[in-house]
This record gives C-alpha cells, structure tokens and sequence, in this order.
C-alpha cells in the first residue's frame, strides 16, 4: 500500500511512503540541481583521450569544495569518490581511476551535489574522440528514453507509465533495458521512495502527484540486460561485454506536469550531440 505525507515529515527512507514536496523542496531542489548540472557542463571540454578519470573526479570535489557543497557519493557506504565514471561496458558505477581514456570510450559520469542539505542527481554520455557509429547510435537511444521517460511523468500517470515509454522505445530500436538498477525519489534523501523503473505495463505503479521528487536514469545496453557485479562490490557491468549508456535527471511533478532541476546552463546535456550540433 503506498502512502503520500507531507515531506518535512519523513526523515528517513520508510517502504511505500512517497513524500510530497512544496515549494521549499522545489527551491532546494533547483539551487542543487543547477549547481550539479554546471560541473557536468565544465567537464565537457576535459573530457579527452589520455585523461584519467581520477583527474575528473578531483575536479568535482574541487568544484563542490568551492561552491559550499558535498559530493553525496564520497564516503557513501564506502564508496571512496566524488563521482561514478562508468566506461564502455560498464553500467554503472565506475570507480574513476589513474588508466587514461582512449580515442573512442564513451564514459557515464554521474554526479550528485548536496547543497543546503538538497540532493541534486544527473549524468551524461561523454564521447572520449571520435567514437564509433554502433556507440552514437546507442547514445542517441538513451538520451530519446530519458525523453520519452520524462515526458510521461506528470500528475495522474504512474511509474509504470514512465518504465513503460522507456522500454517500448529502446527495444523497438533493437536495444534492452538494464532491469537491476532504477531511478528513485530523492530530496534532502540521496535514496528515497519510490523506485522509478525504467521497463513496465502502462498504468501500473505508483500514482505521480505534484510534489513528487525523483530521478529518471534509464540504462540501455546494445546487447542483453542482464549485468553482474565485480569483486570491487560497485562497479556493474554488461554480461556480454556489449556497450552500455545511461543518463539522468531530477525532477518534481508539478500540477501540469513536471520540472526537470538539472537542465543544463549551457546546453550541453548532451556533450555528443552538442558537439555534432553545426
């Protein structure tokens, strides 16, 4: 059974209850958000072959450290980085490293700010050079199921409603979708209620109402689903060692529909197309 509460009244993570956010939720949300989304786009142009993502990683704490905020994943449960750098195969959960980027990765970098106490959530693909066609195509394919994922999200829908645009767009483009990791509620919670699948049967789910706050962050992978976890107990990768891409916004319901809180200031969500873009 699920339950919507008021959302300064839940202070930890609690099975089927949903908080609802007003407008101070929204206000933390957007400061967070645009704060995570600035340090995406000033890594657009560091992103090259012979850069090792520790250096990327560095310039985030940095980053956060100048701004009065915290990376939510150092130190979280053990992990050791300010960010998720996660390389061809890799799903999710890349430690960043000293190995140098070649001509042709494409990376994930995922990053969560907390400003004021505010979680703001969001990756993108990253083209390391000139990439190949199979990896653009698997980008393009992402980036259209995060779009197609976000615009199901208004009042009156449900999650399933959300999996459901995901799923039926990526396998219609000959791709699958990573069943293992979902998106989730977040506010002044890194994790919250509820977990945002990105497969599913339209009207299944949770209701969305205004108020809600989660993240959207479909994983789609060119060969099959399944992935496994290694020795490391973070870094997920594809079982068949086919490419995998994923990216990420937060967003709220609104009464009319949403608001995504990690748009990019500069354009530049997505570094391959704004790169294209003549």
């Amino acid at each position: 059974m699920t339950t919507y509460v008021e959302a300064a009244a839940k202070k930890k993570r609690m099975p089927g209850v949903i908080p609802l956010h007003g407008e101070e939720g929204f206000a933390g949300m957007r400061k967070a958000g645009a704060l995570t989304a600035e340090v995406l786009d000033l890594i657009v142009p560091m992103v090259e072959p012979g850069v090792p993502t520790a250096k990327l990683d560095r310039f985030v704490y940095e980053f956060a450290r100048d701004n009065g905020a915290a990376p939510a994943t150092l130190n979280y449960r053990g992990y050791r980085y300010s960010t998720c750098t996660s390389i061809n195969h890799v799903v999710c959960h890349g430690m960043p490293g000293e190995k140098p980027l070649r001509e042709g990765d494409i990376v994930n970098i995922d990053v969560t700010l907390i400003v004021d106490g505010w979680h703001g959530d969001s990756s993108r693909m990253y083209p390391v050079g000139e990439i190949s066609r199979k990896a653009e195509r698997l980008i393009e394919i992402t980036y259209e199921s995060l779009r197609l994922g976000i615009e199901a999200a208004k009042p009156g829908n449900t999650t399933g409603d959300i999996g459901a645009a995901i799923q039926r767009y990526a396998e219609g483009e000959r791709a699958s979708v990573v069943r293992d990791f979902v998106g989730h509620g977040l506010g002044r919670l890194f994790h919250d209620e509820p977990n945002i699948m990105h497969f599913g049967n339209p009207g299944t789910g949770v209701e969305l109402k205004p108020g809600m706050i989660f993240t959207i962050e479909p994983m789609i992978n060119l060969g099959r689903p399944q992935v496994k976890i290694l020795n490391d107990g973070w870094t997920a990768v594809t079982r068949d060692r086919t490419l995998s891409a994923q990216c990420e916004h937060s967003i709220g319901i609104t009464e009319t529909g949403n608001e995504i809180f990690t748009l990019s200031p500069r354009g530049l969500f997505n570094p391959l197309e704004a790169r294209n873009d003549p």
